[in-house]
Formats: C-alpha cells, sequence, structure tokens
C-alpha cells in the first residue's frame, strides 16, 4: 500500500487546512488509520485515529475539539480537518495505515506511512 498525503501549507495562527491522504489500493479500507506528526527536534506523535468503518475516533488532547478525522472508503482516503490552527500545530503530518481494523498511539502498530505534508502556521 502507498500512502500520498496533501493539503499542507501555511496559514495563519486561527486558520484552517484540511489535510488529504489516498491509499493506492482498498485494501487500506479494512484497517485502522491515523495521522502523526513530527516538529523539529521532537519524537513522532499521534495526532488523531479512525476505525476501518469510521466509526470509532480518538485525538490527542492537543488537538481534540479543533481537528476531524473521517475517512471515505469509497474514495480510499483519509482526511484531517484542521481549524483554530495554533504556532504549536507547525509540523511534518503523515498518515498511516494501522496492522489492524483499529487505531493505535503506537507507531510501530502500523505498517505503512506516507511521505508527510508539511503545515506552518504564523502567529
Amino acid at each position: 500500500v502507498q500512502l500520498q498525503a496533501s493539503g499542507g501549507g501555511l496559514v495563519q495562527a486561527g486558520g484552517s487546512l484540511r489535510l488529504s491522504c489516498t491509499a493506492s489500493r482498498r485494501t487500506a479500507s479494512n484497517n485502522g488509520m491515523a495521522w502523526f506528526r513530527q516538529a523539529p527536534g521532537k519524537e513522532r506523535e499521534f495526532v488523531a485515529g479512525i476505525t476501518w468503518r469510521g466509526g470509532g475516533t480518538n485525538y490527542s488532547d492537543s488537538v481534540r475539539g479543533r481537528f476531524t478525522i473521517s475517512r471515505d472508503n469509497a474514495a480510499s482516503t483519509m482526511y484531517l480537518q484542521m481549524n483554530k490552527l495554533k504556532p504549536e500545530d507547525t509540523a511534518l503530518y503523515y498518515c498511516a495505515v494501522a496492522r489492524s481494523s483499529f487505531y493505535s498511539v503506537r507507531r510501530e502498530d502500523y505498517t505503512y506511512w506516507g511521505q508527510g505534508t508539511q503545515v506552518t502556521v504564523s502567529s
């Protein structure tokens, strides 16, 4: 499975962006998926996860209430709607496919990773 992440960019604080992650084949539709992010000098961290049918989601405390994860299995695409962006949201955002039907907050539970899309929030 190959993942293509897109939608990143430069935005002012308080603005919005929508990230997309498209899988190369529908096999990923049976797996949980997630967004992680990595800021310079920091470890890659869990941002949001979604189960294979989209019925279950989870968010890190830092983004809960501002970000929304969703997926369209027919289009083999996952999304991350990011609102009320803050400078501390600046990072390289990665999408990932889990080994199971559920999401996980642990990086080691993901088999496939996208190349990352840069999000920069100016103050």
